[in-house]
């Protein structure tokens, strides 16, 4: 090998920890960037979607009628026969 590269050499292994340890924070950096451009991607996708579906309930709003005079007259038959037994 020739000086230059032996030198090259001895300076990468002497600051071999120092490089590794940058590496590793650079890595760490781009793994928590990621995640963070994914959650916001993914919750940006689910604010979109909840919204659309929300608008199209609101342009067709169901109506339903309940019938609960059976109920009523059930209630009622309980309240009476209260009545009578006191």
């Amino acid at each position: 090998m020739s000086q230059k590269k032996v030198d090259q050499y001895k300076k990468e292994k002497a600051n071999r920890k120092q490089i590794m340890k940058r590496e590793k924070m650079r890595r760490t950096a781009a793994a928590a960037c990621g995640t963070v451009v994914c959650v916001v991607i993914v919750g940006w996708v689910g604010y979109s979607a909840f919204g659309y579906f929300n608008q199209k309930d609101a342009e067709n709003p169901t109506q339903t009628e309940v019938d609960l005079s059976s109920l009523t007259e059930y209630l009622s038959g309980l309240q009476t026969e209260e009545a009578v037994e006191e």
